[in-house]
């Protein structure tokens, strides 16, 4: 998450180094710094989601939940899932929020899921 004002602060150096008139760049540098700081406050009060897998048995935030599933996309995670009401839910993780060992014990607790196999989506 310290990467939020980082790139804030080299946002507002973009500007103020561009070919910007000065009267556009130092409101748009100060901007660019207000917004990247709101952000990082926003994301640092979002709460942490604890999810637990045990086989068939998958609890988040110590509560039973329903037809959780997990996609991958390259190096990107998705979770989804239905709470007690039948809301659905769904996290995402990217490399940074999801270290390797964690990945790694994500695909291990969840059994493959494979694609139906139908006919082909291209030409051959």
């Amino acid at each position: 998450m310290a990467a939020l004002p980082l790139m804030a602060v080299l946002a507002a150096l973009s500007l103020l180094v561009s070919g910007f008139p000065r009267v556009v760049t130092w409101p748009g540098a100060v901007l660019a710094v207000a917004w990247g700081v709101r952000e990082w406050r926003r994301e640092m009060a979002t709460p942490v989601v604890e999810i637990e897998i045990d086989g068939p048995i998958v609890q988040v935030d110590d509560e039973p939940v329903t037809d959780f599933q997990v996609f991958w996309r390259g190096p990107l995670s998705f979770a989804r899932w239905r709470d007690a009401e039948r809301r659905v839910h769904r996290l995402a993780w990217w490399p940074d929020t999801l270290d390797a060992a964690s990945r790694r014990e994500l695909r291990l607790a969840l059994p493959a899921q494979t694609p139906a196999r139908g006919r082909r989506s291209v030409a051959p």
